[in-house]
């Protein structure tokens, strides 16, 4: 039985990626040593993992910005306008052009779109195909990090590189061109596949791993054809390497038919997220020839410690229907969403602690479930007792009890939206186009130092508010300046969105090294939701109404919503999700009542989450619709018809749901639509969206400055699908990783195309 990982993370204990790749971006250090950080990171994690005693290690699953990104470089998925840019002549360079975009001596060319990866909060950057694309070899990092592996692990045998497989490949991509479908490339494109595969068997390599989560989506007919004619070939022309083909995210029993002719040595299945696929997925291997079944037993998109029980249980039906010999063992998905060493936490509390495992401890559980099977029950009683343990700092009865008492009057508004727009218009008369921002402002290094001062009680209390008040003061006379319509507070006091709550609730608690990687540079430190949470006293009031108090202008309270509280969190997995979104729903309930008293007359409460957590297949839709619109509802739904409430959402495809977005009834919707050229605007061809939105005209994940040009084009195009006294204007998601210089330029040039378009779109 071989135990094997999909991937590590690959940021570092100390976020060393993170801080290289922007000190690269600033030139404060040259590519030799942001690759020499790179080359750090995979040793240690190739040493941790070989240390652990894992059979196959995966080589090829660091990153310096994205491993989609990565798969489009080696394959030569790139476009001309990155390759004409006279100024780049490394990859490197090209690489980041392509993620970043690229503004220099008179160049001005944009980042690719971002979206996210299936459901989680990880974004990749989207490949772009036009028809009759061409594919090649352009990039050598595969064979540069197997070289170097092959250095630190000594063994050839024991390297498992790994490559987003072909079909799934496509499938995340986007046509560049109405005329064609991009999984039609696939002739195209897997005679490359071959030759990167025979190559790397060339180098000595027995396993390579190929990631196909298309698996676990509803495919179509000619997909599935698609995907039957790459492995086909793959299987005819690579017969000599052991192909590992894995899905994970969600069962396959709907695709398994897929294998029937296809000759693969491994198949990779997720028993997390679907622990009922295995006894079809048997049936259908135990008739088949000698597939070995990869058993994905361990949480790669939790904290906690695994249920050993559970997975023995997995594994000796396994193990029983096909022989040892046929059986793998190893976490459902890449380790990439879990933070990576539990030792690195010193305050958390030891009963919620020893229920955790970040992904150094989850590959030694993988050594654990190898011992109970050659008869170690000691290790097996010791962790049922360990989850069995009880403790008071995870339960609250009153909290528990009111999650499940929720009427229809707790989730409906008193009126509905045209009554309620007919109001807030009168109330606020702001002008056509109103502009405002998502929330957060740059979160400069000396915003950053005064934040830890204060966490070593290098400030006092009243030291560390008196300068958080100066910095509120100087971002509101900047909007001002602007001319924005609608202000925000710049959540200066904020380290993240929803971090900032989780330490300000019962049931909810944040690690001091817990950071995940969300996108690029950008990681995030997810909370821990351990137990039952609820809200203690106010947690934005008084710095939104300090804020509102130094303008005459309207301020947003703002808030994150408690689906996205869900969704960016570690769960507890003791009770149904529905019940921890419940708890949370009135926890932002009572915060934004206590805004509204505090006479906070617009309040918004973000879900950019929401999207990302729905099921991949469409049958278990509803039943997450039913449960996370009702917590955003209960959530908002306590305040007068006059306040205005805003929500958020960002780099998802929202198109196929704009129904149920339309369900949470907010009354004014901003979202991300400037990387994609306002393509969500096609959702408005087939759904008339009932309430106000704000498509957002200013892509804040790329340092370039867009003109005031372009940021009237895309309000024209939004006033061509839109009622105009429906559309707002903002960015498309929070400033806070920007610089000041572009801020300020971009919303300037914002205000400028939105005073334009008064002028020249209403007449």
């Amino acid at each position: 039985m071989l135990k094997h990982n999909l991937g590590y993370p690959r940021i570092g204990i100390r976020r060393e990626l993170k801080k290289a790749c922007e000190a690269y971006w600033s030139n404060k250090i040259n590519s030799g040593a942001l690759f020499e950080v790179g080359t750090k990171i995979r040793k240690e994690n190739w040493k941790i993992q070989e240390k652990a005693g894992l059979d196959l290690i995966p080589c090829n699953d660091f990153s310096f910005y994205d491993h989609v990104l990565d798969m489009s470089l080696l394959l030569g998925v790139i476009s001309e306008s990155y390759l004409s840019i006279k100024l780049i002549d490394n990859n490197i360079d090209l690489y980041f052009s392509m993620a970043r975009g690229f503004q220099k001596n008179g160049w001005d060319i944009k980042a690719m779109e971002m979206t996210k990866w299936f459901n989680t909060n990880y974004h990749y950057i989207v490949p772009e195909f036009y028809k009759n694309q061409k594919f090649s070899i352009f990039s050598n990092k595969i064979f540069d990090e197997l070289a170097e592996s092959k250095n630190i692990l000594k063994s050839i045998k024991k390297i498992k590189p790994v490559l987003i497989g072909p079909v799934s490949y496509l499938f995340l991509g986007k046509e560049k061109e109405k005329s064609f479908y991009r999984m039609d490339l696939i002739e195209n494109l897997i005679p490359i596949y071959i030759k990167i595969i025979q190559k790397l068997k060339n180098e000595g390599v027995n396993w390579i791993q190929l990631d196909e989560p298309i698996l676990g989506l509803d495919m179509s007919e000619k997909d599935k054809k698609i995907f039957k004619y790459a492995y086909g070939e793959i299987s005819r022309f690579c017969s000599e390497i052991n192909i590992l083909l894995t899905s994970y995210f969600d069962g396959i029993s709907e695709n398994i038919s897929l294998f029937h002719d296809i000759s693969i040595q491994a198949l990779h299945i997720d028993l997390v997220e679907e622990p009922n696929q295995l006894e079809k997925i048997l049936s259908f291997f135990s008739r088949e020839s000698k597939t070995i079944l990869s058993l994905g037993v361990i949480d790669g998109r939790n904290i906690w410690k695994n249920n050993y029980a559970n997975s023995i249980q997995k594994i000796e039906k396994a193990i029983e229907s096909l022989g040892e010999d046929r059986v793998m063992i190893a976490p459902n998905c890449s380790l990439l969403h879990v933070p990576i060493d539990i030792e690195y936490e010193n305050s958390i509390h030891i009963d919620i602690k020893n229920k955790m495992s970040f992904a150094r401890q989850k590959i030694d559980e993988l050594n654990d479930l190898e011992k109970i099977i050659k008869g170690n029950k000691n290790i097996l009683l010791s962790n049922s007792s360990l989850l069995e343990e009880s403790s008071s700092v995870f339960y609250d009865i009153k909290i528990k009890e009111r999650a499940i008492k929720i009427t229809d009057k707790d989730i409906q508004r008193d009126n509905p939206f045209y009554i309620r727009q007919k109001k807030q218009k009168q109330k606020f008369n702001l002008p056509l186009f109103p502009t405002t921002t998502i929330g957060s402002f740059p979160q400069t290094k000396e915003i950053r130092n005064l934040r830890n001062k204060f966490r070593k009680k290098e400030l006092s209390r009243e030291e560390y508010d008196e300068k958080i008040k100066n910095f509120i003061v100087d971002v509101v006379k900047k909007q001002e300046k602007i001319d924005l319509d609608v202000l925000v507070h710049g959540e200066f006091e904020r380290t993240d969105m929803v971090e900032y709550f989780s330490d300000k609730l019962k049931g909810i608690l944040s690690t001091e090294n817990g950071w995940v990687q969300s996108y690029g540079s950008r990681c995030v430190k997810p909370p821990v939701i351990y137990g039952d949470v609820g809200r203690v006293g106010d947690m934005t009031v008084k710095w939104i109404c300090f804020a509102q108090s130094q303008t005459k202008k309207l301020m947003k309270g703002m808030l994150t919503g408690p689906v996205t509280i869900l969704q960016w969190s570690f769960v507890r997995d003791d009770q149904p999700l529905s019940h921890t979104a419940y708890q949370i729903a009135w926890a932002i309930r009572e915060e934004v009542l206590s805004l509204e008293r505090s006479g906070i007359q617009i309040i918004q409460i973000d879900e950019p989450a929401l999207r990302e957590g729905l099921p991949l297949k469409k049958k278990n839709w509803k039943s997450y619709f039913d449960w996370s619109i009702k917590a955003f509802r209960l959530s908002s739904s306590g305040v007068k018809d006059e306040t205005q409430i805003h929500t958020h959402m960002c780099y998802s495809e929202f198109n196929d749901i704009f129904k149920h977005i339309a369900d949470m009834d907010a009354d004014v919707i901003t979202m991300e639509t400037s990387r994609s050229k306002m393509e969500l605007l096609k959702a408005f061809s087939v759904f008339s969206y009932p309430n106000e939105i704000g498509p957002g005209v200013y892509d804040i994940h790329s340092p370039r400055i867009p003109t005031v040009e372009e940021i009237f084009d895309l309000i024209e195009k939004a006033s061509k699908k839109l009622p105009i006294k429906n559309i707002w204007i903002n960015p498309d998601c929070g400033l806070k990783t920007r610089k000041w210089e572009e801020v300020l330029m971009s919303l300037h040039n914002m205000t400028k195309a939105a005073k334009m378009a008064r002028i020249k779109l209403v007449s």
